[in-house]
């Protein structure tokens, strides 16, 4: 008897992983086309369920027949790394040329926690071209993930969600200069700065379940490590004044009256390259999402 749980094996044979890819990509684009997530709710999971559900929700409140302005996405060039673990859960990376976003590489996790389930994706970002790193793979092909608790890297990947949390609200050298580093802060201090509305950040980790951080082994010894974190914005306007909401598919979005605040709920996932030793780790590709909204 073979026992999965502990024996390393391929998390999915090659032509299993090539079916899953063209399984999501079927049910998002007809999710996509009818403004309805549950026709790809089986096949997503984690932060790209919650990002995915609430853009889909929010485009049905908009137009309840549908999306005029589908296109449907296709991936080309599709690369496929599996790497080869014990126990569960078992994933695997896709990254595609997607012809949707620009010239980006669409780099999608795809998971499950056990044989008879469906394969879901996780994680959803796009990288710039030419930023996906080689990977380490055996003789035969295979990836090596790396456990979520692995040291030898600048942060432990299981640590990432929260270095992150805390490097948007202190800052700090954890994190290399970029758009979704430094970037991020410097917009955050310039949105502040702006008469009549105070802007309030709270990041948090997010780190349970199908939030889990999954990493994979790279060449040079480093990791790519997939994260979610969770993030609020309260704005809130002087007395007399009324918060602005930004467009219809935030309004959509709301529960409550907005009056004197507005507070936005999103997820992000992020994937960053976290090197071998020291660091910074750099951001690779990120998506956040607004998933819900309170006004008050």
């Amino acid at each position: 008897m073979v026992h999965g749980e502990r024996v390393v094996l391929p998390a999915a044979t090659r032509a299993e992983a090539a079916k899953a890819v063209t399984a999501f990509t079927d049910a998002y684009n007809k999710a996509d086309k009818a403004y309805d997530s549950s026709l790809d709710a089986p096949y997503v999971t984690g932060a790209l369920s919650d990002i995915d559900s609430a853009r889909l929700r929010a485009g049905h409140v908009n137009s309840p027949s549908g999306n005029a302005n589908h296109t449907p996405l296709t991936l080309t060039d599709v690369k496929i790394t599996i790497p080869e673990k014990a126990g569960w859960p078992r994933w695997f990376v896709a990254d595609a040329r997607g012809n949707k976003g620009g010239n980006y590489r669409w780099v999608l996790v795809f998971t499950r926690g056990d044989l008879g389930e469906r394969w879901q994706v996780s994680y959803l970002t796009l990288m710039a071209p030419g930023t996906v790193p080689a990977f380490k793979t055996d003789e035969d092909g295979w990836a090596e993930a790396v456990p979520a608790g692995a040291g030898g890297l600048a942060v432990r990947p299981d640590e990432l969600s929260k270095t992150y949390a805390d490097y948007l609200k202190n800052g700090g050298k954890a994190f290399a200069d970029g758009r979704d580093t430094s970037g991020l802060r410097a917009d955050r201090a310039k949105e502040a700065k702006k008469p009549g509305l105070v802007r309030q950040f709270i990041d948090e980790p997010l780190t349970h379940g199908d939030y889990a951080p999954l990493a994979l082994r790279t060449a040079d010894g480093g990791a790519l490590v997939f994260f979610t974190t969770h993030h609020y914005e309260k704005q809130t306007a002087y007395t007399g004044a009324t918060v602005p909401v930004p467009n219809k598919d935030v309004r959509a979005l709301i529960k409550g009256d907005v009056k004197q605040s507005l507070t936005l709920e999103s997820i992000a996932n992020q994937a960053v390259l976290d090197p071998a030793g020291s660091g910074p780790v750099r951001m690779l590709g990120r998506v956040q999402g607004l998933t819900s909204a309170q006004g008050a």
